[in-house]
């Protein structure tokens, strides 16, 4: 078996329709469907629920659940909050810019764009805390091809000693 793509990623909200025109108003996603019932179909638990689902473009799903029966939304406190992310692509640099002056206009926080060496980020939060990375790919072919000729060996070197392997220091050396 071989995974053809994501079906569709799922988060909590708290709530689904200021979530769905926050997605729509800042991120342009297409509002696709709503699935709502009092039965959890697959462990039959008596949970009610909205389950909103957003285009993210490519055959790519974000999804939303609202559980108005549940405790308020939490995140795990052991991790810290810029680990857990999601991150969309972006076609480019102008687009990126672009993105992060309507976000800024629309009276978001962003930081940012953040130099990764193979892509620029800038990041920001939903309504519902969780945090969004968009990115523009920057990387060439060359420098993909030395990261993919160190993977193997950097996951290994991590694997003995929890250190960070040194296989990839160039893309952190300053650069002009």
């Amino acid at each position: 078996m071989k995974i053809k793509q994501i079906h569709h990623v799922a988060y909590r909200c708290k709530d689904a329709k200021e979530t769905v025109e926050w997605y729509v108003k800042h991120l342009n996603m297409n509002f696709v469907l709503a699935i709502a019932e009092d039965e959890v179909p697959s462990t039959k638990a008596p949970d009610p629920y909205m389950h909103v689902f957003l285009d993210a473009g490519q055959g790519n799903i974000l999804a939303f659940f609202e559980l108005p029966t549940q405790k308020d939304m939490g995140r795990d406190e052991n991790t810290p909050a810029w680990v857990q992310h999601l991150a969309l692509e972006v076609g480019s640099m102008d687009e990126l810019l672009a993105a992060k002056e309507r976000l800024v206009a629309g009276g978001i926080e962003v930081l940012g764009p953040v130099n990764h060496t193979i892509f620029k980020s800038i990041y920001f939060f939903d309504p519902n805390g969780h945090r969004l990375e968009l990115a523009a790919n920057t990387g060439t072919p060359e420098m993909m091809q030395k990261l993919d000729d160190v993977k193997w060996e950097m996951l290994e070197e991590w694997s003995k000693t929890k250190k960070a392997p040194k296989h990839a220091a160039w893309m952190h050396a300053p650069q002009n």
